[in-house]
């Protein structure tokens, strides 16, 4: 291997991984765009470091990078009860491996292909998907209940509700606010504040989006969201 091929494929899986990772963190993911440069670069690596000894085989190191990925993909996958997030992102970082494979394998051109067709599947296809996310033979969208709860010291508690109630209502026709609240959280100067909102369909965005937003307050000392029951 020379210095041009390996450059060749570390410079493919490294952009490969940034044209992914751009639009994850672009939407705010958990896994964003260091993350998938890297998971992408990593794989190009390994695959590089096979060819180089000339009578490795690159196809048994990039089954072995397939497996260890696994680990990383489920790290960003998270349990709520009955609820289960980040499986699409997990699956993004198996495809960023996949891109960075093909990239240290010396197929540059199909790497950055596949980058592009899986940027294309997490943009396009998300809103096909929230089309065909309706109940069964009605052809109307199920409203999916979800509430919000902060908890944040009390003198901040009507700056980090109205931030709340702006995040949620800017998510859109397709979410409707519905109740907030606020209450003491005991003796320790704290207020609980919920908030009921229902979305179209399964899409927990606005809801997503709302934690993440109040999340970085100081005064915020924590946030959740969770599908509430009918």
């Amino acid at each position: 291997m020379n210095t041009l091929h390996f450059a060749t494929g570390l410079g493919a899986g490294l952009s490969s991984g940034a044209l992914i990772g751009i639009e994850r963190q672009w939407r705010q993911r958990m896994a964003g765009l260091r993350t998938h440069t890297l998971v992408a670069t990593g794989s190009a690596l390994f695959v590089l470091l096979s060819s180089s000894f000339g009578t490795g085989d690159p196809s048994r190191v990039a089954a072995q990078v397939v497996s260890g990925i696994g680990f990383l993909g489920a790290g960003v996958i998270m349990r709520d009860g009955v609820n289960v997030s980040g499986i699409n992102t997990a699956a993004t970082l198996w495809c960023s491996a996949a891109v960075g494979s093909l990239a240290g394998a010396g197929l540059p051109g199909y790497a950055l292909a596949g980058a592009a067709a899986i940027v294309a599947v997490n943009t396009a296809v998300r809103g096909l998907a929230q089309r065909l996310d309706r109940q069964p033979g009605s052809g109307e969208e199920v409203p999916t209940p979800y509430c919000v709860e902060a908890v944040v010291s009390a003198c901040d508690e009507a700056h980090v509700r109205t931030l709340l109630v702006q995040a949620l209502l800017e998510a859109g026709s397709a979410s409707r606010l519905h109740a907030v609240a606020s209450t003491s959280d005991g003796d320790d100067g704290q207020v609980l504040i919920r908030a009921e909102i229902t979305s179209a369909g399964a899409d927990s965005t606005p809801v997503e989006s709302a934690v993440a937003r109040i999340s970085m307050e100081p005064a915020v000392v924590s946030a959740l969201w969770r599908q509430t029951v009918v």
